[in-house]
């Protein structure tokens, strides 16, 4: 995994990564109202995984993140599906990228394996509120054996992503320290605390001197809220991850997204400006908003820096 280490070392690089794998399957036509959402895909149709992952790099994403967001193998028991079936679909996620990545030159090209929250497998939107209940080391328990099978899966990085709370972080960051493996913690936020309440810059500290993690940020958050964000986890030291939604607000009674799209790649140079190194978005965010980031990153990074196409 240097590779992905290196990367992000790079004082000038800009990575883009993808935008909503959910989004753009259920674009393509696909019913994820199941509770393993897109990770139901990885049994039901591996090769729609693979296709959008192979749009948003051709969209210019350098980044793909597994559909392994929402697995976990409680939710693959309430399927049916036993504990080692369970683990090859894990490992299928990883292959599936791994398979985009090779079909689209692989030079440069990284893929990130997504550790999601321990809420979102309880599929009843627990991963917004945190305060699960559990202490740290229960949350250590669960995490332990979907990260290590993720970890040895072959991914270049872990995305412990859309963490709503600091108890959890610390959970994901030791196994992440004691597994060895580089990995981003990517909390989804309100404002500048985290979902849980706690200030973005406490939560943010539980990462800072591991080694292990390489970089900090936010995801499924309002476009709104990057920019504090960014700001708060910069004191780290660490390069910045950003990864909002697109701004709108689902409606769960209706079962619609409400609002308009605050998400542009307008906004997204700002955070590149703000120090954001890792860019692209999550709900509503799909390959059509990653191809104008990337448009506007090649351009932002010509005066000097390397551009998000040519990789140190």
């Amino acid at each position: 995994m240097g590779l992905a280490a290196g990367i992000f070392d790079a004082d000038e690089s800009v990575l883009i990564s993808d935008g909503g794998l959910a989004t753009e399957l259920e674009a393509r036509g696909h019913d994820l109202s199941d509770p393993l959402w897109s990770a139901r895909l990885l049994s039901d149709a591996p090769e729609e995984i693979v296709a959008v992952h192979e749009a948003y790099f051709r969209a210019g994403a350098r980044i793909a993140t597994t559909a392994s967001y929402q697995a976990s193998f409680e939710g693959f028991a309430a399927h049916g599906i036993d504990r080692d079936r369970s683990a090859e679909l894990l490992r299928r996620s990883v292959e599936l990228a791994r398979l985009a990545r090779d079909g689209n030159g692989a030079a440069g090209l990284l893929v990130a394996a997504s550790v999601g929250p321990y809420g979102a497998a309880l599929a009843d939107g627990s991963e917004y509120r945190g305060r699960y209940g559990l202490s740290v080391s229960a949350l250590t328990r669960w995490h332990r054996p979907r990260l290590e099978i993720l970890a040895a899966a072959g991914a270049d990085v872990l995305a412990c992503e859309t963490v709503p709370d600091a108890d959890e972080a610390e959970a994901l960051v030791g196994l992440v320290h004691a597994v060895g493996v580089p990995a981003w913690l990517s909390y989804t936020i309100d404002g500048t605390s985290t979902r849980a309440g706690q200030p973005l810059g406490e939560a943010f500290a539980v990462a800072a001197g591991v080694d292990e993690i390489v970089a900090v940020g936010v995801n499924c958050c309002s476009p709104d809220d990057v920019p504090g964000a960014i700001e708060i986890a910069s004191a780290i030291g660490k390069p910045v991850i950003v990864h909002p939604n697109s701004g709108e607000r689902w409606d769960s009674r209706q079962r619609q997204w409400m609002g308009r799209s605050r998400f542009s790649a307008d906004r997204a140079r700002q955070w590149i400006a703000a120090g954001a190194r890792i860019v692209g978005g999550c709900c509503r965010v799909g390959p059509a908003e990653i191809e104008n980031i990337a448009a506007v990153t090649r351009r932002t990074c010509s005066g000097g820096g390397k551009s998000a196409e040519n990789p140190p």
